[in-house]
């Protein structure tokens, strides 16, 4: 039998626990970030005081974990680059992180891919030369060097990295949650595998794929969000808009960020909240 995982954006939102959660993004930069997801679950803080404390995990993190933090909602952030790519940094996470406001976990490419790979293997960590002969476990104590039984070369281990909710935007989904994510797929794959619960966001939704890179037994709720990934590109559906982003770096801290928000819940048809 076949399973309808077909919900609306604010029952997905509900599925992110009230506190404390690791919440991961997908998409690569500012190429099909869950922008409209990231907005809804904004929406919900501000009406309701959840989710809280949230682990921002994002092999990297751009706009939809900067209005997140911007909110106040992020606790710590696991990533390799937070940040807008030409369009600068990340002013609501720099703000935050050089103010001591949020913690941030150490990590690079290597680290995070160690230790997802350590989560699928269903082993607590993953062995790496990676960080050897740099200052790098220091700013993580919780990472340790190990002896290769068989050479006696030390090693980095990489503990195992799971989260509790993978928010992927795709570009087709079919209502069983089989999703197309195209061919920029960073660690979404994975992430889908190593979540306890995945929730596709997707530009469409059609009765059935002839291909997936995201299957469906992985999935656990499927919602249909189109240009969902705005102002963030979706190749080849739609591109960057390089002006709302830039908008978005000059007015953050003013008075006039509000007013920019609510045009964007506008654009991705929510309610703003304010």
């Amino acid at each position: 039998m076949r399973t309808d995982k077909r919900i609306s954006l604010q029952q997905a939102v509900e599925r992110v626990p009230q506190a404390g959660a690791c919440l991961a993004f997908g998409g690569v930069t500012l190429y099909r970030r869950p922008m409209a997801f990231a907005l809804a679950l904004m929406a919900d803080f501000v009406r309701h005081g959840r989710p809280r404390d949230l682990t921002l995990l994002c092999f990297t993190a751009g706009l939809e974990s900067d209005i997140l933090v911007g909110q106040g909602m992020v606790s710590r952030v696991r990533s390799c680059y937070f940040g807008l790519e030409a369009f600068g940094l990340a002013p609501h996470f720099t703000q935050a992180a050089s103010g001591g406001k949020i913690e941030v976990i150490e990590e690079t490419e290597a680290s995070l891919a160690s230790g997802i790979r350590a989560a699928l293997a269903g082993v607590g960590f993953m062995p790496s030369t990676a960080w050897v002969g740099t200052d790098l476990p220091r700013l993580r104590p919780d990472v340790k060097v190990v002896v290769d039984p068989y050479t006696g070369e030390s090693l980095t281990a990489f503990p195992a990295i799971r989260c509790d909710v993978a928010v992927i935007h795709a570009l087709e989904a079919d209502p069983q949650g089989n999703a197309v994510i195209g061919g920029n797929q960073g660690v979404d794959p994975d992430l889908a595998l190593v979540a306890d619960q995945v929730i596709i966001t997707a530009e469409k939704i059609v009765p059935n794929l002839d291909k997936a890179d995201i299957v469906g037994p992985a999935v656990d709720a499927v919602v249909e969000a189109p240009g969902g990934a705005w102002p963030t590109s979706c190749h080849p559906l739609y591109p960057l808009d390089g002006e709302a982003t830039l908008e978005f770096t000059e007015v953050s801290g003013t008075d006039s960020y509000q007013q920019l928000l609510t045009s964007w819940f506008q654009r991705h048809r929510l309610d703003p909240p304010f």
